[in-house]
């Protein structure tokens, strides 16, 4: 059920997006989805040469699970702007954990809006990106 305006709250928190750990199969089926096929992502050979342990999560591979926990909440199309930074990188084996909390109510042209705090972080609470929404609610 979409969240009602008038019953939303600054300091709410969504319900959480905890996710499977990070593997290749998925890296390897988000390159193929995404067109990105940035060799640290997929080869370790190249990712150890760059003087990486090995492969890692592609960014924006995260930044489509903090979409996920927001469509979980609202449907996509009331998503009205979104902008986040990378803090550190998603290594393989990562579970990443996505979370939100409302900072701010607001209207703009008669439309009721929320600004939501986002971040993804892996299972021990190392935080790799930080952003924020703002969502469209009736």
């Amino acid at each position: 059920m979409a969240p009602q305006f008038d019953q939303v709250n600054v300091g709410d928190k969504l319900p959480p997006l905890t996710l499977a750990p990070i593997s290749r199969k998925t890296l390897a089926l988000y390159a193929g989805a995404s067109g990105d096929h940035m060799a640290v992502h997929i080869d370790q050979d190249v990712a150890r040469a760059a003087r990486y342990p090995d492969v890692f999560a592609h960014g924006m591979l995260t930044v489509a699970y903090l979409g996920r926990l927001l469509t979980n909440w609202v449907a996509q199309e009331r998503i009205r702007e979104m902008s986040v930074r990378f803090v550190a990188i998603t290594h393989l084996y990562n579970a990443p954990m996505c979370t939100a909390e409302v900072i701010e109510k607001l209207e703009h042209a008669g439309e009721k809006r929320v600004r939501v705090a986002v971040k993804a972080e892996n299972q021990y609470g190392e935080v790799k990106i930080v952003g924020e929404a703002v969502l469209a609610i009736a």
